[in-house]
């Protein structure tokens, strides 16, 4: 029986953390999974106790979480990424080697406790793949040597933590001139090394300027909100109420989910302050004097340097009160999330940093009027908020000229697949994604001579584009010209051995397995549209299949709170209109069209 009492020094702390008792939620769950390795119902009860509410609701939030766990796991918990960078790698085989050599199945755990092996939705390390988390620590490239390097680890050092591979083995732009340029050191930039390099000069500056002065700035700039949405950065500042009476929050957007996309986990494991200095620029520019950064549970590393980031720029004066004698105060506080793609959508993410299940809200009332704690908030992401210093620094016109008309900047670009190189790669936007994929500046052209076959060029949610269709730039603008998006930067490309089949399946196996529930349309249509596409996979597909596809695809859109219908419903519109001769060729049996060689 565990004694709870323990952990009543660590919760009183973290309950003084928020604002409402209940946004505790998250960070007690951790507290109680992290001393006993899962959540039993006795911690459940202690959760609901120490927040004051009733057991049922703690309940409700431990099942809808995949990372709280409320059964034991093994010392060893190893957990294969199954979304489609990593199926295009070969997981699927990973997973079945895995078995074999370890004598465990997938959701099982050895009859000794040591390992449990698993598989999970993506991981965001798609330039790993295929990766897998083992306890707190990614395992990438797992094939040949450092596969067998990862099974030793388990079989016979049950208590040690699991060594990440050399990080060499892909690339990493260490060159840009916005974010990537202190991407060279993997251990992370400290304080010391950030101030040498003119770090938060920029902050100073803001905060000599009238909040408004910034916000004209950044307009100026072109900057766009880099998630995904790409809607203005400094137009959406301007929608906090002027007349307000309640404070205002700035929210952290870190819960990077979209599979074939890790830009932001660079930038939170090797520039942590660059986000410290951005967040400090857009709490001044918005009123805000605390800030939350909702981080995804499975960033253990990036979680860590930032919390040491935090605590260095505020032992030096760059948070806390009155900041460099400027009278402008903020707190800066972390939350990780627990395993929930739908929190990277704001108002989900404002319902689970609140303590609950991360179900999205109705707007309006948007949640720069009535968000957090019902009080004005702006939601930014990592990378946008970390393109302010060097805008406050180089001033807007520099910033602006580096993209095109709508769209000031860079972009990190997150390339994954079948290419010789993945990596990420700090580009402008004025490339094509055809350059992204073959030029030895980037992606260095498709895999053993292959040939390219399609390109998803904005994260899983984005509609695929065939190989003669890559000649189009990689802006918000363009690729939406082209009937696609460029949403999160999340470059996927695949091969002439790729089976769209097999690429909608594990498309559509995610979108199903990551629907919060809450709307129909959208917890009922993405159940439909797996059955069918495992039917037609399996090869038991029927005449009219792909229609009916189609047109549950089509009732899904724009009928529920959030997007996310919408963005399981664009993979399959795609994916079979775009291939559908290689579709009704699985209708009729082909192997060549259901098999995935990868």
């Amino acid at each position: 029986m565990t004694d709870f009492s323990v952990l009543e020094k660590e919760a009183k702390r973290l309950l003084g953390l928020y604002e409402e008792k209940q946004a505790a939620m998250l960070p007690l769950l951790w507290l109680v999974q992290e001393k006993v390795g899962h959540i039993p119902p006795a911690g459940e009860i202690w959760v609901a106790d120490q927040i004051g509410i009733g057991v049922v609701h703690v309940r409700e939030v431990v099942s809808f979480y995949t990372m709280f766990q409320t059964r034991p796991v093994g010392r060893q918990h190893i957990q294969v990424c199954a979304s489609l960078p990593c199926a295009l790698k070969g997981s699927k085989q990973l997973v079945r080697q895995l078995e074999e050599r370890l004598g465990v199945k997938a959701g099982q755990t050895s009859a000794d406790g040591n390992i449990t092996l698993s598989t999970v939705e993506c991981l965001c390390a798609c330039e790993q793949a295929p990766v897998a988390q083992v306890n707190k620590t990614y395992a990438g490239m797992l094939e040949g040597k450092e596969l067998e390097r990862l099974v030793a680890h388990v079989q016979r050092r049950p208590g040690d933590l699991f060594e990440p591979p050399a990080e060499d083995r892909w690339h990493v732009d260490t060159d840009g001139p916005v974010l990537s340029k202190r991407f060279g050191n993997a251990g992370g930039t400290d304080l010391k090394t950030y101030l040498t390099d003119g770090g938060y000069t920029a902050a100073g500056k803001a905060l000599k300027m009238k909040p408004e002065e910034v916000i004209d700035l950044v307009m100026k700039s072109n900057l766009r909100g880099l998630g995904g949405a790409g809607f203005p950065t400094a137009k959406k500042w301007t929608f906090i109420p002027k007349n307000r009476t309640k404070p205002v929050f700035l929210v952290v957007n870190a819960d990077e989910g979209e599979p074939g996309t890790f830009k932001d986990r660079y930038i939170l494991e090797r520039d942590p302050h660059a986000l410290i200095e951005g967040m400090l620029i857009a709490a001044h520019a918005i009123g805000a004097h605390k800030a939350y950064v909702y981080i995804r549970g499975e960033y253990f590393r990036p979680y860590d340097r930032l919390q040491k980031a935090v605590d260095e720029a505020k032992a030096a004066g760059w948070l806390g009160k009155n900041i460099q004698k400027s009278g402008f105060d903020l707190e800066i506080i972390l939350h990780r999330g627990a395993g929930a793609y739908i929190c990277g959508e704001e108002t989900a993410l404002l319902s689970s940093l609140e303590g609950k299940k991360g179900f999205p809200k109705l707007k309006p009332p948007f949640p720069a009027v009535e968000g957090l704690f019902r009080c004005p908030t702006i939601v930014n992401n990592v990378e946008t908020l970390a393109c302010l210093g060097p805008i406050l620094k180089n001033g807007p016109e520099w910033f602006a000229k580096l993209g095109v008309a709508r769209q000031g900047g860079t972009r990190l670009f997150s390339v994954s697949g079948h290419v010789k190189r993945p990596g990420l790669y700090e580009a402008p936007v004025t490339v094509t994604l055809r350059e992204l994929i073959e030029s030895d500046r980037y992606g260095q052209g498709v895999r053993d001579g292959r040939k390219l076959k399609a390109v998803i060029p904005g994260g899983i949610s984005a509609k695929v584009l065939a190989a003669d269709e890559v000649d189009v730039g990689v802006g918000f603008d363009s690729l939406t010209a082209a009937g696609t998006m460029a949403g999160s930067a999340g470059v996927i490309v695949m091969d002439e051995t790729t089976s769209m089949v097999a690429a909608l399946q594990s498309a559509s196996h995610f979108f199903a397995d990551e629907s919060c529930g809450q709307c129909s349309p959208c917890r009922e249509g993405t159940g439909w549209i797996l059955k069918m596409v495992n039917r037609v996979k399996a090869g038991g597909g029927r005449q009219g299949d792909l229609d009916v596809l189609l047109k549950t695809a089509a009732a899904m859109e724009g009928k529920t709170i959030c997007v996310f219908a919408d963005a399981a419903a664009w993979p399959v519109q795609s994916y079979i209109t775009k291939f559908r001769s290689e579709f009704e060729a699985a209708l009729k049996g082909s192997e060549e069209a259901l098999s995935c060689r990868s």
